[in-house]
């Protein structure tokens, strides 16, 4: 009976294993064949893409050999335009046109902000060239266009676009600031008061001081804070320009819509010195000076070489001129109030002063043509702008060092491009004027009356 038992237990063993054995062969066979099945589905699926790629190529082919070969820019949104069309077929007068500058300057705009423009390929796509993200960012500060329109030109994403643009305004900030939107130095000042005396008649000056606005979108919050004298919403900022070269031509035409009032230093050479850009449009053209660095620097005795040059007899700083929204300084020369007698028509200023107004005013065109300028080359500042607040103060600091940059290289700058500035519908609000002389420095009227005399003597 012992026997049996140990061979009916080992019969049963065996009967487990080979029932064992035969399910994991059979589990093993399943597997396998589920593998092989998914394999081949996978390779059929990319054969079948590869095919689809391959059509369309062959598709994209024919098409670009049958393709209007005439002034293919106009009508060609294909992602090879910057590259097939730009870089080969663009003439002088095209870059100038599209990009506000020429070839050679792009270029070296390109290099210089390398540095911080430059990306490295992934591996899931091809970074965008330099070039061609400097491109996509010109073509929104020259025109205005929708991200949309430049993203169709130049076949990438409309976040591409709106990225392209803000790295480069940080960049050129951040980069050419120090080179293009900087002091003036002692010899410089020289020049630009002499430039002055030269071309606009007023002596002893050395720039003169403006507004700008720039028109914007609604604001979530503070939006009564943004709306300027004229009315409408706008960023204000101060502006003072320099410059080695003088506009002796240009518009006088304040037309343009902004949102933004950035105050500027303009020289005789049409060249910028310090921007106060991001200040809502209601502000005070007065406060915002007042705070800027320009003020602190000129107060200080700042904007003059030493010795102290002469001027009728007398030492005395070198002056900046301002509108009338301004307070009186013995370094800010502004004009008298036009005060209108009551039983008269005529003015109650005497002669010598209403020929100082007179000078005044033709000197502070340089301003005016400088800003009008910059804004028909950056029309990005002439039409209502519909970046976020955070991005438009660097945009307009960015477009002053882009128009010194042009100026200093000596590119041409083309009088058709007024004529949309001239078009525009919101003018540059006028502010008003300070009639209080509680802010006006107590010598401040002495230098003033120089400056009278010194016409006077002209005069006869």
């Amino acid at each position: 009976m012992g026997e049996d038992e140990q061979l009916r237990s080992l019969m049963f063993l065996m009967t487990y294993l080979l029932l064992k054995r035969r399910r994991d062969v059979n589990s093993a066979n399943i597997q396998r064949r589920d593998e092989i099945q998914r394999r081949v589905r996978h390779r059929q699926y990319f054969f079948q893409r590869q095919r689809r790629m391959l059509m369309m190529m062959i598709a994209g082919g024919i098409r670009s050999n049958v393709r209007i070969r005439t002034r293919p820019w106009t009508t060609t949104p294909r992602s090879d335009w910057w590259e097939r069309v730009v870089m080969t077929e663009f003439q002088p007068s095209d870059w100038l046109d599209k990009f506000r500058m020429s070839r050679e300057t792009f270029f070296y705009l390109c290099d210089k902000l390398r540095p911080r423009l430059a990306r490295q390929d992934t591996s899931f796509r091809l970074a965008l060239p330099v070039e061609k993200r400097v491109a996509v960012a010109l073509w929104r500060l020259a025109s205005n266009v929708e991200y949309r329109t430049i993203s169709s030109l130049f076949g990438v994403g409309k976040s591409t676009v709106c990225r392209c643009v803000r790295d480069m305004c940080h960049a050129i900030v951040a980069l050419l600031s120090s080179i293009y939107l900087r002091p003036p130095s002692e010899q410089e000042l020289e020049d630009s008061a002499q430039l002055f005396l030269a071309y606009w008649g007023f002596p002893h000056c050395v720039a003169a001081v403006a507004t700008l606005h720039t028109a914007i979108i609604t604001p979530s919050s503070n939006a009564s804070d943004y709306a300027n004298p004229a009315g409408w919403l706008s960023v204000l900022s101060q502006v003072e320009r320099t410059s080695v070269e003088a506009s002796a031509a240009g518009a006088r035409s304040h037309a343009a819509c902004f949102c933004g009032l950035p105050q500027v230093a303009v020289s005789a050479r049409g060249l910028f010195w310090d921007v106060c850009a991001s200040f809502p449009g209601g502000t005070d053209p007065a406060d915002i000076f007042q705070n800027s660095s320009l003020w602190a620097t000129a107060a200080e005795g700042g904007l003059s070489p030493a010795p102290t040059p002469i001027f009728m007899g007398r030492p005395l700083r070198y002056v900046l001129l301002g509108e009338a929204c301004y307070p009186l300084q013995s370094w800010l020369m502004k004009a008298y109030p036009e005060e209108r007698s009551r039983r008269a028509s005529r003015s109650t200023l005497t002669e010598p002063q209403q020929l100082f107004n007179w000078q005044l005013r033709r000197a502070l065109r340089v301003s005016e043509e400088a800003l009008l300028k910059l804004r028909a080359r950056w029309q990005c500042l002439s039409k209502r702008n519909d970046c976020g607040l955070d991005v438009v103060p660097t945009m307009i600091l960015a477009c002053c060092i882009l128009h010194n940059m042009c100026e200093s290289h000596g590119d041409t700058f083309k009088a058709d491009w007024q004529v949309e500035v001239s078009e525009a519908e919101s003018p540059q609000p006028t502010h008003k004027t300070l009639l209080s002389t509680s802010m006006d420095q107590s010598n401040a009227e002495e230098v003033r009356g120089l400056f009278c005399d010194y016409f006077q003597l002209q005069n006869h």
